[in-house]
């Protein structure tokens, strides 16, 4: 898969690590940040103020901005303003369509903009050029791949037999 088709788990974790000093206060407030493109948001909002048709193709612009140029604006959207959940993308057409997903991503930049947590500025998940966005989720990728390895190796070290409880077996002189 490439880096922007992940899960709304992986996006949204890059969103809040992105902005370095908001990450923590964006966890321990429980914010659900996904990052999307400026250009195709704003693009969505004034299609559905004119009643316009909401392509498949419009929403995946959006949500999966493979295509768009490394200086394209990412903004940050808190997916709590969508007032549901959703496991990824593809969940959220499946259900609402594609006018209504696009409806969701504008509730959730209203919902990020709003900052209900009254969160310090400086502590906001930030926009991103589409580089540095890319940037963030391959090395959140790196560190998932860290983790499971960290994980794999845990495990391997509980499968290892452990000897029989009881004395441990006494050493056998060496004979020369």
């Amino acid at each position: 898969a490439s880096p922007a088709r992940l899960d709304f788990a992986r996006g949204r974790r890059s969103g809040a690590m992105a902005a370095e000093e908001g990450s923590a206060a964006a966890e321990a407030q429980g914010q659900d940040i996904f990052y999307v493109c400026k250009k195709s948001l704003a693009a969505l909002q004034e299609k559905l103020k004119k009643g316009e048709e909401i392509s498949q193709e419009a929403v995946n612009e959006l949500a999966f901005p493979d295509a768009i140029a490394d200086e394209e604006i990412m903004v940050p959207v808190d997916m709590r303003g969508v007032g549901q959940e959703f496991d990824d993308v593809e969940q959220m057409v499946e259900k609402l369509g594609a006018k209504g997903t696009a409806e969701a991503f504008v509730r959730a930049r209203e919902y990020f903009d709003a900052n209900k947590d009254k969160e310090p500025e400086e502590e906001r998940p930030k926009e991103m050029t589409a580089a540095e966005w890319r940037e963030v989720l391959t090395a959140d990728l790196g560190e998932g791949e860290e983790e499971e390895d960290l994980l794999e190796d845990e495990e391997e070290d509980l499968e290892e037999p452990e000897e029989e409880e009881g004395e441990p077996a006494a050493k056998k002189p060496k004979t020369a």
